[in-house]
């Protein structure tokens, strides 16, 4: 397996390119089962998991074409993907694939909703229970689908089709809005979607839909009206900029200090990290090119920051703030409300000489003076990055092995922090 290795201590100074993100590109791919048209997906970025779903649709029969660099086009720009599903050859969604990726089970909405049938492994191939799949089903069964669960498969049936419905989620998930949304679109009648996520990413999909012929009123909202259509075209969609990413970068550069201007990144998206980020004592200003963060001498603040669906501070950036937090001024109290079990990158922040305690669903982060560069593991996406915040800032060498988990959400990013002066070097396995 591949390593990086980086040596910390140099302040980040340039220009980040924003990738696509990886959390719209995933869904945008898996709404073309909607149509038999053509569609055309810009700023896509090259990551592990886009290329396990271009697998995992292929399967069902989907005509997957990725479009070549041009000459001179700069290496980290997204690619274009056209995919075709003129015919689904396959309407099984395999556990050897499903297991690998949880985002290959909304693949159930649009297979009901353009064939009247799916079968689809549970996430893991496990029952119901930990990150549940519950309101994904209860919306199909809302839309009319019969739903049976048998090992370890959902056998989902609409025998004349689905038909709209009034969807209430008692609580907020991504995963079942999106379901929800890429179902209902297609199914006769209106459907209502109260309490749905609103991410940027959701809404990003369901502007995709619109331009595909779907009829949906509400976006960026938590009430989804939608009126369905018999048939979607294909169209051109380019991915939003990936906002998780451009957090990522901004704690990078607040840990080391220095001047970066993060290109195509959406101040909008992320108001509640720019809110955090200026407490904590680091620059952020919304440019024309993006989004500029700067750091040049004042100490970092201490902070008390709980997750929260958008528009409030991502799950998906809380490892990133606790690396962040590690050399702060004082105490830190950070809370995960979204998942639990999210605080396995404690353990190997501590091994480059962070002090973090656990209370239940609380981190306390008692900033440190320095940290020391260490061998470390990743256990999870947004887990490993932390330790790359971190070791940019340790003194000496970190080692970070299992960086497989870093190449399923984050496109060249030895490339982009080297090229604002950062030592960071992949090591091949």
């Amino acid at each position: 397996m591949d390593r990086i290795r980086i040596r910390g201590g140099n302040r980040l100074n340039g220009t980040i390119p924003v990738s696509g993100a990886k959390n719209a590109a995933l869904p945008l791919m898996i709404v073309s089962l909607l149509t038999p048209g053509t569609l055309t997906l810009s700023n896509v970025p090259r990551l592990a998991d886009v290329r396990l779903l271009q697998r995992i649709l292929q399967n069902h029969g989907i005509d997957i074409m990725v479009a070549g660099k041009r000459a001179g086009q700069n290496g980290m720009a997204g690619d274009v993907m056209h995919l075709t599903a003129r015919d689904i050859a396959d309407t099984t969604a395999p556990y050897e694939l499903v297991s690998k990726m949880r985002a290959s089970f909304w693949v159930l909405g649009p297979l009901l909703a353009r064939c009247g049938e799916a079968k689809v492994s549970l996430p893991g191939g496990c029952a119901i229970g930990t990150r549940p799949v519950d309101m994904h089903l209860m919306a199909m069964e809302k839309l009319g689908a019969e739903i049976v669960i048998e090992g370890g498969y959902v056998l989902a049936r609409a025998r004349k089709g689905l038909k709209g419905a009034h969807i209430v989620f008692d609580k907020v998930s991504v995963g079942a809005t999106h379901a929800a949304l890429m179902a209902a679109v297609m199914a006769d009648g209106d459907t209502v979607i109260e309490n749905a996520a609103y991410e940027p990413e959701i809404g990003d999909v369901a502007e995709c839909l619109v331009k595909m012929g779907a009829k949906i009123e509400g976006i960026h909202s938590s009430t989804l009206r939608i009126k369905g259509v018999t048939s979607l075209t294909g169209a051109e969609h380019s991915v939003i900029p990936d906002r998780i990413e451009t957090g990522t970068y901004a704690m990078c550069v607040g840990m080391t200090g220095g001047d970066v201007l993060l290109k195509d990144a959406n101040a909008g998206h992320i108001g509640a990290v720019i809110e955090v980020m200026r407490s904590a004592g680091i620059g952020v200003e919304a440019v024309n090119e993006g989004v500029r963060i700067h750091r040049n001498g004042q100490a970092l603040r201490p902070l008390s920051v709980e997750t929260q669906p958008f528009p409030g501070f991502p799950t998906d950036c809380q490892a990133q703030l606790m690396a962040l937090m590690t050399m702060a001024g004082g105490t830190s109290m950070i809370r995960e409300t979204i998942f639990e079990n999210r605080f396995m990158h404690v353990q190997e922040l501590a091994r480059l000489g962070a002090d973090i305690h656990l209370h239940g669903d609380t981190a306390e982060v008692r900033g440190v003076k320095k940290l020391t560069g260490a061998p470390v593991m990743a256990t999870d996406l947004r887990a490993s990055v932390s330790l790359v915040i971190a070791g940019l800032a340790a003194e000496g060498e970190t080692m970070i092995n299992r960086v497989y988990h870093l190449d399923r959400g984050f496109e060249t990013l030895e490339e982009k922090l080297s090229a604002c002066g950062a030592d960071v070097t992949r090591i091949s396995g």
